[in-house]
């Protein structure tokens, strides 16, 4: 059973949009996620913009992908590197740590992760 940041059970992070790098609603992680979708946030207008400027556009639809796009509010499962270089930048978006991966600690330190925590 998957653990988040606090040591307990991983909760769900959000299941409208369905996020997770597996699509299952939680911010599980594997092998094959070679980005670390690992800290579940609630994604602001701030960070949609910054992630875009970083040439990963969250906003936009894919339908072809079952992407509808995000909005500020939603809750999604963020790279861990992305999130740092955005709190890096002064514009990480809270963190739901109930639902964020223990794995997201190899890259961001737990103390961060408190302090950036949903309140």
């Amino acid at each position: 059973m998957a653990k988040n940041v606090l040591g307990s059970v991983l909760q769900v992070c959000s299941l409208d949009p369905t996020t997770g790098f597996t699509r299952n609603g939680c911010c599980e992680t594997g092998p094959e996620d070679t980005g670390s979708h690992t800290v579940c946030a609630q994604v602001t207008e701030e960070f949609l913009a910054f992630s875009y400027s970083r040439g990963n556009d969250l906003s936009t639809p894919r339908p072809e992908f079952g992407f509808e796009g995000l909005r500020p509010g939603d809750r999604w499962c963020l790279c861990a590197a992305r999130w740092q270089e955005a709190a890096d930048a002064g514009l990480a978006p809270p963190v739901i740590l109930e639902a964020t991966h223990e794995r997201a600690l190899e890259i961001i330190s737990l103390a961060d992760l408190k302090y950036h925590a949903l309140r």
